[in-house]
């Protein structure tokens, strides 16, 4: 899990959008809640947005240098596989900043 720290280097930012109470979003705000906190600690400046609205289908998008964004759909997924999702966008951050 060495990619959790290294998501300032790599991104810009990470937005996770979820509906507060669709069974579609459980395993996002499950993620999140289990965490959000481990990651803001290993980067303490790095955006991570958290935004819940009504009927939203969860998402996760990152944003890279040069306004290049990637988003990833989370229905479906387990909170394991939203880890990997993660770590695949934080480790294609490595690769557009080759």
């Amino acid at each position: 899990m060495a990619w959790r720290g290294q998501l300032s280097r790599n991104l810009k930012e990470l937005r996770i959008l979820f509906c507060q109470t669709s069974p579609a979003s459980s395993s996002a705000r499950a993620f999140v809640e289990r965490n959000y906190k481990d990651l803001k600690t290993l980067n303490p400046k790095f955006p991570i947005l958290i935004r819940e609205c009504s009927g939203t289908r969860p998402q996760l998008w990152a944003r890279y240098d040069m306004g290049v964004e990637r988003g990833v759909h989370l229905e479906g997924l387990t909170e394991e596989q939203i880890s990997k999702a993660i770590e695949d966008l934080v480790k294609l951050g490595a690769t557009l900043k080759a």
